[in-house]
């Protein structure tokens, strides 16, 4: 267990009155936990069509300004890479400010990133290009931290529903974005930029409104009434005769926080590997774009749109227990994506499903783990610690998937992402194993 410092004492009694009134009020704590859900779950409508218009056309615009495919992976690459670094900062300062500040400047980020590609392409500058979509990165990384905003106030058995509902609303961003591509493309073309930059409008819109939605409207915020909730309740057992050593400190558990972090690392390798030479597998059997197009967008829906049963699932029966379905699912998909012949598209469908479902439990019983296991004092912090780890995994799975089935096959990699997914199994056991002792 590790312990950090917690400020506790007359600092309470000083705060504004309209932050001190939600200390003894469990009325009020529940009243801002659902305004903060409404809130969140605008800003991820906002947020996922921002993510899904840019990332759409990102290859073809640098295909297009390069002259060239062979650089067509640059802006993924790039737009990981921001994501990684901006989920860093965005907890860092969502610790110190508040998920209100932190939340914002993400979105806004991400919005002035995708204003910058616009300019870019109307301009053929590759530099401005590139440091564009480094920047428009932060969109990405600050709407997957936004799912955390909703558990700040959430009781424990709230907080998986909590996260799969912020879950859900993104997929109605995601799926608007890419079907608004041609239109986004015509108004491009129509005030003389580039058809491939509409898209990016349309992102620098979305995330920008996404900003402001969270910077106008999440008051008070969630976040910092939970810290001062917590507080007052170390406070208040100070008081009544616990040592004030042990009052004045908050733990860290961290079996639990390895085991949150564990799944999600592993389930996004397994995921975005398989899922990413799955095209190029297909490609290679004959199919065609659309046959394609049906798969990946079941897979993305497979992802999501289970999120509210899914959440119900993790706080009904655990952390742990939905944590080895997705072990389970996800091997399940890997030996089906293995073994089913290159030209079933309907085989290949329910494998990719079972990717998406297995990727879907681990993210919500891992986030929820990581809630579970860390204090309101450095909760934040420690999310965006763990998302960095995400986007790197992501970015890894993604990079290596090419290798494994250039070197050998898109069987060996299916076979290697499920059976990788069983390393989930040994890691709960020994977390269970460390509470238990």
């Amino acid at each position: 267990m590790s312990e950090y410092p917690l400020q506790v004492g007359d600092k309470i009694k000083s705060l504004p009155s309209q932050l001190n009134d939600y200390v003894e009020s469990p009325e009020k704590q529940r009243h801002l936990y659902k305004r903060t859900m409404i809130i969140v779950i605008a800003s991820q409508i906002f947020g996922g069509a921002g993510l899904a218009a840019g990332i759409t056309v990102g290859a073809l615009l640098a295909q297009d300004m390069l002259g060239t495919d062979s650089y067509a992976g640059v802006p993924a690459a790039l737009t990981t890479l921001g994501s990684a670094a901006a989920a860093l900062l965005v907890g860092r300062l969502s610790q110190r400010l508040g998920r209100r500040t932190g939340l914002a400047t993400g979105f806004l980020a991400g919005g002035l990133g995708a204003v910058g590609v616009v300019l870019a392409a109307l301009f053929n500058n590759l530099p401005m290009l590139f440091l564009s979509l480094l920047i428009y990165g932060a969109g990405s990384a600050t709407n997957l931290q936004a799912r955390y905003a909703g558990t700040d106030l959430a009781q424990p058995t709230q907080r998986a529903k909590a996260i799969s509902t912020a879950l859900v609303f993104t997929t109605f961003g995601a799926v608007a974005g890419p079907n608004l591509v041609n239109i986004t493309g015509r108004a491009a073309a129509s005030i003389g930029a580039p058809a491939l930059s509409g898209p990016f409008m349309l992102a620098a819109s979305a995330y920008i409104l996404a900003g402001l939605v969270l910077l106008i409207f999440l008051r008070p915020d969630p976040f910092i009434v939970a810290k001062i909730i917590a507080e007052a309740k170390h406070a208040k057992e100070s008081h009544n005769g616990t040592e004030i050593t042990s009052a004045s400190k908050v733990s860290v558990h961290k079996p639990g926080l390895i085991v949150g972090a564990t799944v999600m690392v592993l389930t996004q390798i397994v995921m975005v590997a398989i899922m990413t030479m799955t095209p190029v597998h297909m490609m290679h059997h004959g199919h065609g774009l659309g046959e394609v197009g049906v798969v990946i967008g079941i897979h993305v829906a497979a992802m999501y749109l289970p999120s509210l049963i899914t959440g119900v699932l993790v706080d009904k029966y655990g952390r742990r227990m939905m944590s080895y379905a997705s072990g389970v699912t996800l091997l399940l998909a890997g030996l089906l994506a293995a073994f089913a012949p290159g030209d079933s598209t309907l085989l290949l469908v329910l494998a990719l499903a079972l990717l998406g479902l297995g990727w879907n439990f681990g993210l919500i019983s891992g986030t929820a783990a990581i809630v579970d296991a860390t204090p309101p004092q450095v909760r934040a912090k420690t999310q965006g610690t763990v998302d960095v780890l995400i986007a790197l995994a992501g970015a890894s799975g993604g990079a290596l998937s090419g290798v494994v089935v250039a070197q050998s096959s898109y069987s060996t990699l299916s076979l290697a992402g499920g059976f990788l997914s069983l390393v989930l199994i040994p890691v709960i056991v020994w977390a269970q194993k460390k509470r238990k002792a």
